[in-house]
């Protein structure tokens, strides 16, 4: 019997990768505003001022450092290994060369739960915004065809149909989708900018007197749970393959597109609970509310306006990596064939695309997402933290090998990532770790009674 822990070289796996590789489209340019897209959105809109309220206070802007401190020493482990390996999959394809073929299913495993997931949580998100600018408008849709059963209707059709569009968007082609992320960045940015020029005149100091209500554990707790908001930059590895210089461009993308997004969290997070206090901001749309309660129903509009654009570019860009990690886990052999099939017009694997669209259309429609964000960023967290081992043995095995870009102080980052990633997973393993740990526990099987023997490892010679 084959050890589960088989590895693929890195060789094998570039050279794999061109005999059935997706088309180069994108510069670096175009990953930051990926990064920027997938990250800037309900996270922003939505979970900053709930975990001000809940867990940090104003002290959530220390919460948003930490929990991108944790992040760049992942990215720039994720960074060397993209480099490297600049092949679609992200974290997947690093584990599979580095850690073996079980770890990089885990890995999977759990990328799946996060794009899937959180994709659906954005879909649902998305509709309650939409719905809400159409009420403000005089118009009400029935609410039989805006909730999940379990909330007294039938089905929530915003969120079905938002879903349909953006998995239309990307079976058509990536360099479509890729100029509709940019326009809806533009738009969001935009917003943003107007909601900080807004809110500044109206900060009050005393907002600020109580900053830390909950104590530095509140903080941690608070980090934990915002951690969601800064997904993007593991989308952003997945477009390895279509990259026109991924040596040169990943790095700035997965970099650049983070620094810039916590630059963002931090200048929001001090502004919402600066001008009102931080008790108010339990709801589901805490900038435009707090635009409000300051006179300004117009800026608030405009922020709603921008999360509906906001939120369409998180959903493009988790729904797009999703489709990717499918794509190179049947190339693998580890899932069905027809998952790497292109499509003939537009050369995008459209079977993964359209099963994708199908799942985030059905959970979104009829299933309450309560704890999906904490799923979701349990899932991340444990690729981030198995990438930070791999690059970190794979220094001390191969230090050989070309890098076209070296991580600094590898053996300070790498460890840093390490421990951050895994005290953000135990706060989050407190509060959602039964549902988390049945879904790896689904994974296993589905690796023990299909991936182990459909591996093309499995069928090579000893």
């Amino acid at each position: 019997m084959k050890s589960i822990f088989r590895t693929k070289s890195i060789e094998n796996t570039i050279a794999g990768a061109k005999k059935n590789s997706l088309k180069k489209t994108l510069g670096s340019i175009d990953l930051i505003l990926f990064g920027i897209g997938c990250t800037i959105g309900t996270g922003i809109f939505v979970l900053t001022g709930i975990a001000a309220a809940k867990y940090a206070g104003p002290a959530i802007s220390i919460s948003y450092v930490l929990a991108g401190l944790a992040c760049m020493f992942a990215a720039l482990a994720y960074t060397e290994l993209a480099a490297m390996v600049p092949v679609a999959g992200s974290a997947y394809t690093y584990s599979y060369v580095i850690l073996g073929e079980f770890i990089a299913w885990l890995v999977a495993w759990g990328l799946i739960l996060e794009y899937t997931v959180a994709a659906s949580t954005v879909s649902a998100g998305w509709s309650g915004y939409f719905v809400g600018i159409l009420k403000a408008g005089g118009v009400n849709l029935p609410e039989s065809f805006t909730k999940v059963p379990s909330e007294g209707g039938i089905i929530n059709l915003p969120a079905v149909f938002v879903s349909l569009f953006i998995g239309a968007l990307l079976t058509r082609g990536t360099k479509e989708s890729i100029m509709v992320n940019r326009i809806l960045v533009a738009i969001k940015l935009g917003v943003i900018f107007l909601f900080l020029v807004i809110a500044a005149p109206h900060i009050k100091m005393e907002n600020y007197a109580n900053f830390m209500p909950y104590g530095w554990h509140g903080v941690g707790v608070g980090a934990a749970a915002i951690f969601f908001a800064y997904l993007g930059f593991d989308a952003v590895a997945t477009t390895a393959e279509e990259c026109k210089n991924p040596n040169r461009d990943l790095p700035i993308g997965i970099i650049g597109g983070l620094a810039i997004c916590a630059v963002i969290y931090v200048a929001v997070s001090l502004a919402l609970t600066g001008i009102v206090s931080y008790t108010e901001l339990d709801s589901p749309e805490p900038m435009a509310y707090a635009l409000r309660a300051n006179g300004s129903n117009v800026g608030s509009a405009l922020v709603a306006t921008g999360a509906v654009a906001g939120m369409l570019a998180v959903l493009l860009v988790l729904m797009y990596g999703q489709s990717r990690v499918f794509f190179v886990m049947a190339r693998d052999g580890l899932m069905p064939k027809i998952f790497c099939k292109l499509h003939k017009k537009y050369d995008t694997p459209y079977i993964g695309c359209l099963s994708v669209t199908v799942a985030v259309m059905f959970i979104s429609g009829f299933t309450p997402i309560h704890t999906m964000g904490n799923m979701s960023s349990l899932g991340i967290l444990f690729a981030f933290l198995v990438v930070s081992v791999g690059v970190l043995m794979l220094r001390v095995k191969r230090p050989d090998l070309e890098r076209p870009f070296r991580c600094p102080a590898i053996f300070f980052i790498a460890p840093m990532a390490i421990l951050s990633c895994g005290f953000l997973m135990y706060n989050l393993l407190l509060k959602t770790g039964m549902p988390f740990l049945i879904w790896f526990l689904i994974g296993i099987l589905v690796y023990a009674f299909y991936g182990y023997k459909k591996s093309p490892l499995n069928k090579s010679s000893n």
